[in-house]
């Protein structure tokens, strides 16, 4: 079977069995081709060529295949894959020790482990109202916990509530604003708190220190329970093991996902007090899950917890080429993007134009550069570049960013023509000259094609080189 033909056959499965719309996007996203290998930063696709991965939304912090991830879960895959559930396992249980000395050792020493970010919530919160006998839950505007029901509850983005509502009741958004939250409390019967220190479905938006520290000192007021929820901004993503404990807001809960799992094995913790763990501790049958603590991903856990150590100075300096760089072509394009912002190894860039985020992703990963959007901010796409990337594969990430915001029509870059109702919205791919484009093409696709510019220190392009 030819790679065309097994794309095709892999697509229309999706479409049979998945979902149409996922079918559609995934055609989109890849020109036709499907993925098909991953090593460190870069993706094989099936009609031959690569891509760089920065966005698998915040899943590959230690790329793809980390070495020694995939040695601990081979390791574990011959040992004991499945845990018997009627007895300890030690592998569960180192662990559990390891992460208990990670984000705030001696404080936050108990933990739940589940398979992905709304089970950690999930469970977070149900603790939470266990342990107070308290039903109600302040969230923030913007934010982004998940979408199972109680989860969902706490999620602001309407367009994944309203067909479900009613939710878990008793749950209060409140804006980033220190002056907003004493009403918040007024009925005084507020169980925990839970908010994100940076809101990556948001828009990549960092709480104000301000608000953070207000809401923080509201819930000890109140006696209700502080949850962070660092399952995308977390394990050094944002440059800290955990912004809230760094930043002083004493949280009762840190939640972990994501890249918990070394990009290899699904995972995610709730790393708590005693006392928000109190109803577990006294009966550890309240809430568990089939999977909860599942050898090969606690393996997992254990070595992307080590690797994410070791790269730490390593993503400091990938942190400081992404700043430099999206800086740069910011200023380059000021007519189309309206911002960028981030830390670490989260970035967000802001399209001003209506529906030029939407189409400079789709032509991100065409050319070889896949980004993730924002859920709850469709204007904003998020870079998310692994601790492994080297300083080469950002430049080239930078430099499709770059040529692809050249190459966005002058429809897309005068909001007021956007806007216009005689004047609909250019749809299709973006080219690099304003000529139709053709077939995907160019540096970090495996293709042949154009170069594109590379920046100088003052932003200003230099002839490319062919990575191909």
């Amino acid at each position: 079977m030819t790679a065309d033909a097994d794309a095709r056959t892999v697509l229309g499965r999706v479409r049979a069995h998945l979902s149409p719309g996922l079918a559609l996007v995934y055609g989109m996203n890849g020109a036709g081709a499907v993925e098909s290998r991953g090593d460190g930063a870069r993706i094989s696709l099936s009609d031959g060529r690569t891509a760089l991965d920065f966005g698998s939304y915040a899943v590959t912090l230690l790329g793809r295949g980390h070495p020694d991830v995939l040695r601990a879960v081979r390791g574990e895959l011959d040992a004991m894959p499945v845990s018997t559930r009627v007895l300890a396992n030690g592998t569960t249980a180192g662990f559990a020790a390891q992460l208990a000395a990670y984000a705030d050792p001696g404080r936050l020493t108990r933990m739940w482990l589940g398979l992905g970010g709304s089970d950690a919530v999930e469970a977070a919160l149900k603790l939470a109202r266990l342990a107070t006998g308290r039903t109600r839950v302040v969230a923030v505007e913007g934010a982004y916990h998940g979408k199972s029901l109680g989860a969902l509850a706490a999620t602001w983005n309407q367009r994944y509530r309203q067909s479900l509502e009613p939710l878990l009741g008793g749950v209060t958004h409140v804006p980033a604003d220190p002056e907003a939250v004493p009403g918040a409390f007024a009925g005084g019967d507020v169980a925990a708190v839970i908010l994100e220190p940076v809101q990556g479905e948001g828009g990549v938006r960092a709480l104000p220190p301000a608000f953070l520290a207000a809401l923080a000192s509201a819930a000890r007021e109140h006696g209700a329970f502080l949850i962070a929820d660092e399952i995308q901004t977390g394990l050094r993503r944002c440059g800290e093991r955990a912004l809230s404990v760094t930043a002083g807001l004493r949280p009762d809960a840190v939640l972990f996902g994501k890249a918990l799992g070394g990009g290899v094995q699904p995972l995610s913790a709730v790393v708590a007090t005693e006392e928000l763990y109190a109803p577990l501790s006294a009966d550890p049958f309240v809430h568990t899950t089939t999977f909860s603590g599942h050898p090969l991903a606690a393996a997992a856990g254990s070595a992307a917890l080590r690797a994410v150590e070791e790269l730490a100075p390593r993503g400091e300096r990938l942190a400081e080429l992404m700043a430099d760089g999206l800086r740069r072509i910011a200023a380059r394009h000021a007519g189309l993007v309206t911002e960028v912002r981030g830390q670490g190894l989260l970035w967000g860039v802001e399209f001003g134009p209506a529906g030029a985020a939407g189409d400079v992703l789709l032509e991100l990963s065409r050319r070889g550069l896949v980004v993730s959007p924002c859920l709850g901010q469709p204007e904003v796409i998020r870079l998310l570049p692994p601790l492994v990337a080297s300083d080469a594969e950002v430049e080239e990430a930078l430099d499709l960013l770059d040529a692809t915001c050249a190459a966005v029509p002058d429809e897309f870059r005068s909001t007021a023509r956007n806007a216009s109702a005689d004047r609909p919205a250019a749809r299709g791919r973006l080219a690099r000259d304003g000529a139709p484009a053709g077939p995907a093409a160019g540096p970090g696709t495996g293709a042949r094609g154009a170069a594109p510019a590379r920046h100088t220190g003052d932003g200003a392009p230099v002839p490319g080189r062919s990575r191909a």
